[in-house]
């Protein structure tokens, strides 16, 4: 289960002395502690991957605007704590990968598509598996052609 798995990552880490590590791993558990605590009950995996899916996003938001202000520190510490929480996610499909999903679900749909209802097919696919902006791009341009 992820809990265990961050709780015996954070044992580690902390006898490593990486601190970055050590808060990173801690903010994950105090998110999934708060989210369950939210939601009433114990978390299933799919919902602790989404409290780390999160959690990268959140992550991926600082960056951007790190970079955006100069703050090339603060960007390089959100990057190193976006990486380890992707460490915890299943791995992503590639672009080509990606772009065979999209193809073959635009396929299998009726014609003429809509945008939306080309997204809700696709994303139902890759929940998970690929990002939601480049989903949206590869769809766009096999929508245009």
């Amino acid at each position: 289960m992820l809990q265990s798995k961050i709780d015996a990552d954070l044992k580690e880490a902390m006898k490593a002395r990486d601190q970055v590590r050590v808060d990173t791993l801690r903010m994950l558990r105090s998110a999934l502690n708060y989210r369950r605590i939210e939601i009433g009950h114990e978390l299933a995996e799919d919902e602790q991957l989404e409290v780390v899916r999160k959690q990268v996003k959140q992550r991926n938001d600082a960056i951007t605007e790190y970079e955006r202000a100069g703050r090339r520190e603060s960007a390089a510490k959100e990057t190193r704590e976006r990486e380890l929480l992707q460490a915890f996610l299943p791995r992503q499909l590639t672009g080509d990968e990606l772009r065979v999903v999209v193809t073959e679900t635009l396929a299998a749909l009726p014609r003429p598509l809509e945008r939306g209802a080309a997204m809700k097919a696709v994303m139902a696919k890759v929940k998970g598996l690929a990002d939601g902006k480049a989903v949206a791009e590869i769809v766009g341009a096999e929508l245009a052609k």
